[in-house]
């Protein structure tokens, strides 16, 4: 018997579906020799604390820095998690042959081999590694199945960050809190969190401290087009006065008309950051509803796999490229012409070279008339992009005019479209509208007349305040400002987070309250500011030191770089940060009440008793209670169960009776089933009332 296993239960289904196992079992599919079984992502995760020492069990700053000899893993404890283990365990020791079917890439095999190992897994291991989920592409991986063992170096960069998270995390976490809390409250340090934490500080502080200069500049218009004076901005208004009065009732003339021809390329095709930038420019749509958007058009098959970090395809795809664009129906007027033609093979799209664990995200032909609003959106722009992407480059016309009055220099600069090329695939959207700006006409050298001169005061300008746009750019490039394409990819190896993690970085700040929102910007709050201060160590919160990190991870990942190395470096990281606090002098952080609170020392409790929610920088996922297969999820105004669509009602408002929840208080109420009493709900009649909230038979929630 092969034994299967898949991430979650849909994509379970699917495989099953395809390769005939279509018996359904409790917690399994069986057929055609086949079992295919399921995770809910992760099922097992790093051993606490406390499981390897008592003396571990409390936060004392004399028992840092915490350097196990050997990481453990362990079952996350949840009932429906250690029933799919169970069955899981029973299949993989009964199994001739196992095939890891989890999520294709890095977070995908580390959740696999986890519970792999612990299941005691020795039979001969297959790795399905497929880019979608069409019955195309499960066929094509059964059909080339590769040897479990090709994913080593894959699972070991998995097994390093998952460490490296637990060491920077559960150390420093302790030790920030203990050394500088106050009221015990939690300060949250992770490897990649406080970097980027430091990045939006940084930024905030340049604002807060910039202080505005007044400027004049002067200009005129001639022709309906605005020259600006050459010179540039002047410092006083009695400089730019006396050029003023020297141009006015004076004509205007042509010096010099420069037009040079262009060809812009067409845009890059997606990797996972550019389309979470471009969706939350475009729509405001935040990185964390992107990727579940995504992933979301990648379970339903229309969409290739979503979490990856190039922009190229693979060389095999090309073949497979008129296929896809015929499929591509609502989009027939663009495809038409392309399908017409032979389709060019350029290298600004085929490399495999540049290809890491899976190619740029594309469409897969599919598609589907049940959508969601959202979800068509992002599915347009993925389609737009795969469609332009074959389209002949954009050829422009840029335009410099140099003018002068009474010996005062001008100049002007704008472009002309002269054949649209791939923009035709954006004629109704902004991406075009913005490239057409500053459209000059036709002048020519000599010709001269009346103009409109102007003298106007401004202000220099802070900085932008960073979007989820700006910042997600920041994070890909260690904190550089970078806009050319080419430079871009050359800094992804040094890049802060992973492209699947990035979103989830980004909203654990916003809930341990220590950034905001206001509109698109993103705002530092006090406590985050004053938390960034406080760490003197540049490894801690360095997006450049941290992207070194990643990048060697990265080498993990190639074979090229050893993870036992990686682990010394960071352990004597960690022990060097710990003594550096202990020895260090500094005022305690003044925390928001509505932040974590730390464990009492003097209360013997467990590690998950006394933290709600982990001190690691990756949260830890839940399993539904009620449905015992989903994953609970957060969403936009309640949490709820992933398996939604199969029917699992569960859902938890973040606001009951008037009383908003806490992330701690939704976690109590999921895992135990009631949450510790909690004060101010407001009753219908308008009184205030105090109690518990837990779910009754029908995981409704009611208040106790």
């Amino acid at each position: 018997m092969r034994v299967c296993i898949a991430e979650k239960p849909s994509v379970a289904k699917e495989i099953a579906a395809v390769i005939g196992a279509k018996s359904r079992m409790d917690g399994y599919y069986e057929g055609n020799g086949y079992q295919v079984t399921w995770t809910f992502g992760h099922l097992c995760t790093l051993k606490e604390p406390h499981d390897y020492t008592d003396k571990w069990k409390f936060w004392d700053l004399r028992t840092l820095p915490m350097l196990p000899e050997r990481f453990g893993i362990k079952l996350i404890n949840n009932n429906g998690v250690k029933k799919q283990f169970g069955i899981i365990e029973r299949l993989v020791n009964n199994a001739d042959e196992v095939i890891n079917c989890g999520d294709a890439g890095q977070e995908g095999e580390l959740i696999q081999r986890w519970v792999l190992s612990k299941a005691g897994n020795n039979k001969p291991l297959k790795r399905l590694w497929i880019s979608s989920l069409t019955e195309e592409a499960i066929k094509d991986g059964f059909d080339h199945l590769r040897e479990g063992h090709e994913f080593d170096n894959l699972y070991a960069a998995g097994s390093a960050r998952a460490i490296g998270d637990w060491l920077l995390g559960m150390n420093a976490t302790r030790l920030y809190t203990l050394k500088y809390g106050q009221n015990k409250q939690v300060l949250s340090i992770g490897r990649v969190q406080t970097p980027t934490l430091s990045i939006i500080v940084t930024r905030q502080l340049e604002i807060d401290n910039f202080k505005p200069e007044p400027y004049w500049e002067l200009k005129t218009k001639y022709r309906e087009v605005v020259f600006g004076a050459s010179s540039g901005r002047f410092a006083t208004q009695e400089e730019a006065s006396v050029l003023l009065s020297e141009i006015v009732g004076q004509e205007f003339y042509i010096v010099s008309y420069e037009r040079k021809t262009g060809n812009e390329a067409p845009l890059r095709l997606f990797d996972l950051t550019s389309l979470q930038v471009d969706c939350n420019r475009k729509y405001g749509l935040t990185a964390e509803e992107t990727l579940r958007l995504i992933q979301s058009l990648y379970e339903k098959k229309l969409t290739t796999y979503p979490r990856v970090d190039t922009t190229y395809l693979s060389e095999d795809i090309y073949p497979k490229v008129p296929d896809i664009l015929s499929k591509l129906t609502p989009y027939q007027e663009f495809t038409a012409p392309l399908l017409a033609a032979k389709i060019k093979k350029s290298p600004r799209i085929f490399d495999d070279k540049k290809i890491t664990d899976h190619h740029a995200i594309i469409p897969t032909g599919v598609l589907s008339n049940s959508l969601t609003t959202d979800e068509r959106k992002v599915y347009d722009m993925v389609a737009r992009r795969f469609i332009s992407a074959f389209y002949p480059d954009c050829k422009v016309a840029n335009i410099t005019v140099l003018g002068e009055v009474n010996k005062v220099e001008f100049k002007a600069t704008g472009k002309q479209i002269l054949e649209p090329g791939w923009r035709v695939v954006y004629k109704d959207d902004s991406v075009k509208a913005s490239a057409d700006e500053n459209i000059m006409p036709l002048f020519e050298k000599g010709e001269h007349g009346p103009h409109e001169p102007e003298l106007a005061e401004k202000m220099t300008q802070p900085p932008k305040y960073y979007t989820e746009a700006t910042l997600l750019r920041a994070m890909e490039t260690a904190g550089k400002s970078v806009d050319d394409e080419e430079l871009r990819d050359l800094l992804k190896q040094n890049g802060i987070g992973r492209p699947s993690t990035r979103a989830n970085i980004i909203e654990t700040l916003f809930r341990r309250k220590y950034i905001r929102r206001e509109k698109k910007n993103i705002l530092a709050n006090p406590t985050g500011i004053e938390l960034i201060q406080i760490i003197e160590n540049e490894l801690l919160k360095s997006a450049e030191l941290t992207g070194i990190w990643e990048k060697k991870l990265r080498e993990i990942e190639a074979g090229k770089y050893e993870i036992s190395a990686f682990m010394v470096e960071l352990k004597e990281m960690v022990t060097e940060i710990v003594l550096q606090v202990k020895l260090s002098n500094g005022k305690a952080i003044t925390v928001a009440a509505s932040e974590e609170k730390t464990p009492d020392a003097s209360v013997k409790k467990t590690e998950k008793e006394r933290n709600p929610k982990p001190v690691s920088e990756v949260d830890e996922k839940i399993a539904c209670p009620k449905c015992k297969k989903g994953l609970i999820i957060k969403g936009k105004s309640a949490w709820g169960c992933a398996e939604f669509r199969s029917g699992c009602q569960l859902r938890v408002p973040f606001v009951f009776m008037g009383k908003e929840l806490s992330d701690s208080q939704m976690e109590q109420l999921i895992l135990k089933g009631k949450t510790n009493k909690i004060m101010g709900f407001t009753a219908p009649d308008g009184s205030k009332k105090d109690g518990k909230l837990l779910f009754d038979k029908e995981f409704r929630i009611v208040l106790e």
